[in-house]
């Protein structure tokens, strides 16, 4: 399996915002969201989300609208297309 590239593009007491590039085929690998954030698609595409029991679901997404999550969020998300999964992250700090 292919990684995910992570590029931080801005770090301050704030916020966190890293550029998320998925190759086809690439995942992000498990994780847990410490921190409340807003991801704002790059591209428009499907991402696979992986549960930690292995639930898969799809979940579409549309360049420039944004969607938030709270912190806790377990996942792992998967390229499973033919093409560049691109995605910024805003991790909104405490």
């Amino acid at each position: 399996m292919l990684e995910a590239k992570s590029d931080v593009q801005q770090d301050t007491p704030e916020v966190r915002v890293t550029e998320w590039r998925l190759a086809p085929g690439a995942s992000t690998g498990p994780h847990t969201h410490g921190m409340d954030y807003v991801i704002v698609p790059m591209t428009t595409s499907v991402m696979t989300i992986v549960a930690p029991d292995g639930t898969r679901s799809q979940a579409p997404i549309t360049t420039g609208k944004s969607y938030f999550r709270k912190a806790g969020v377990e996942h792992d998300v998967f390229n499973e297309t033919a093409t560049e999964i691109v995605f910024l992250e805003v991790e909104l700090k405490p």
